[in-house]
């Protein structure tokens, strides 16, 4: 009667292959995380080396690509050559408002004097 199974005189005999299994199941599991752990330390320390492998050799007589900091430089220019018009517009546009405000005033001068 102290038996644990369905039938009382089944010996009792406990099924170890579903614990091995399990356990080997979690090594591997375990080896595969560590594996991708240290290659993607791996790939953070040689991240130029692996990218140079992926890369394509420049072909022979093309132009290479401009250079990012080259058009960085080239946007900045224009950006101040820009920024010079506009000032002298701005400026220009200044100049012409003081000019005729200056008529203007020489004008009513004029009308002043002759009033008098």
């Amino acid at each position: 009667m102290g038996a644990h199974g369905l039938l009382g005189s089944e010996p009792e005999a406990i099924d170890y292959s579903v614990h091995e299994a399990w356990n080997e199941a979690t090594n591997v599991y375990l080896l595969v995380i560590l594996v991708s752990f240290g290659l993607l330390m791996y790939a953070k320390k040689n991240k130029r080396k692996i990218m140079r492998i992926f890369t394509l050799p420049p072909a022979a007589g093309s132009s290479p690509e401009p250079n990012f900091y080259d058009s960085l430089q080239k946007v900045r220019l224009r950006q101040q050559l820009e920024m010079y018009s506009l000032a002298r517009k701005f400026e220009q546009q200044q100049q012409q408002q003081q000019q005729q405000q200056q008529q203007q005033q020489g004008q009513t001068d004029s009308v002043q004097l002759s009033m008098e």
